[in-house]
């Protein structure tokens, strides 16, 4: 007699939407333009009757936490974010959680999960280029493959992910560095893997602390310290840090030239703004490389700190974070050369 086997049970997926690019849409009358559309108007339960093919691959409970462009988060936005997720995660009925995000700062965001959510779920952010109107929209098929790589058991302890584009990038590394393109999203290092038929296929490991191995825990974070970034051009002007002091600014991101370059005109300010116990982080506009430590500037007379290769976005999270711990500039340049 032939023994009838069980279907296997699909893996339990929270999809959390944020809004973003990926809900939006375009009246009819702007045609298949990739401008001309709102976005955050439709909501995560309608992208996923969208896209057939996830009922195949995941048992899948959506929920609206929030309905903006990614361009309006704030710090407490991303707190709640973070809360949220690390919520779901400790659930027994969630094996892993998808969220969708716009692309203007979903590096940000999954930066801050990747080093505040204490949980070895996979955790995946994606997004797209085109609203879901367009002729060509990426957002079905990005969250396909969203959905599978969260689904999928090899995902587990990898640290946040983003997937676009079919490719599948760390939180740590991954930066919009396209306005339009479809690829847009890239990683200095190279994605960690892809989606290849449907699944996760690897090719290397974060080696940095995340998640459960990071010292940061959302659940005891109430707040993020203020912190400011300034960008270089040229012919700068003091009153830019000034104005971050002003406004209660514990350390200022100094987004600098090549390897985080400061003009010689800048060098005494940033000196006094250190001595005021202002954390000056240096930081390098280019978007790769590190910035190494008292490479043009004496970061040790100073005590300024150096970000490795983290660009300005996700310098401005970590500093951050290492507030909250109450480091000095001593133990920030610490956390950097450990994240």
């Amino acid at each position: 007699m032939r023994r009838m086997t069980q279907p296997q049970a699909r893996p339990r997926i929270a999809l959390v939407g944020t809004g973003g690019t990926i809900a939006g849409a375009a009246p009819a009358q702007a045609g298949d333009t990739s401008a001309a559309y709102q976005s955050a108007v439709v909501t995560a339960a309608d992208l996923i009757e969208r896209v057939p093919p996830l009922a195949r691959v995941a048992e899948l409970q959506a929920e609206q936490l929030l309905q903006i462009d990614s361009a309006d988060f704030t710090d407490d936005l991303l707190l709640a974010l973070a809360r949220r997720v690390a919520a779901l995660c400790v659930r027994d009925d969630v094996d892993g959680v998808v969220v969708t995000h716009g692309t203007d700062t979903m590096e940000e965001s999954a930066y801050f999960l990747h080093l505040t959510v204490k949980s070895a779920k996979p955790i995946v952010l994606t997004g797209a280029m085109r609203p879901g109107t367009a002729l060509a929209a990426d957002g079905p098929v990005n969250l396909l493959h969203a959905v599978a790589v969260a689904a999928h058991a090899s995902s587990a302890g990898r640290g946040v992910l983003v997937v676009m584009n079919e490719e599948i990038h760390s939180a740590r590394d991954v930066a919009k560095v396209h306005a339009m393109r479809l690829d847009a999203f890239a990683s200095p290092h190279g994605p960690l893997g892809a989606v290849v038929e449907g699944a996760p296929r690897w090719w290397r490991a974060v080696a940095r602390p995340h998640t459960t191995s990071s010292e940061f825990d959302i659940a005891a974070i109430d707040t993020l310290p203020l912190v400011g970034v300034v960008t270089s051009h040229g012919h700068m002007r003091r009153e830019l840090y000034d104005a971050w002091v002003t406004a209660g600014a514990r350390a200022i991101v100094h987004a600098g030239f090549g390897g985080g370059t400061v003009p010689a005109y800048l060098k005494p300010v940033l000196a006094e703004l250190c001595a005021q116990g202002v954390l000056m982080v240096r930081a390098s506009r280019v978007g790769a490389g590190p910035v190494i430590r008292n490479a043009n500037f004496d970061d040790d007379a100073c005590g300024s700190v150096v970000t490795d290769d983290q660009n300005p976005p996700r310098a401005r999270l970590l500093a951050a974070l290492a507030l909250t711990c109450g480091a000095d500039a001593a133990a920030m340049q610490q956390v950097f050369w450990r994240y």
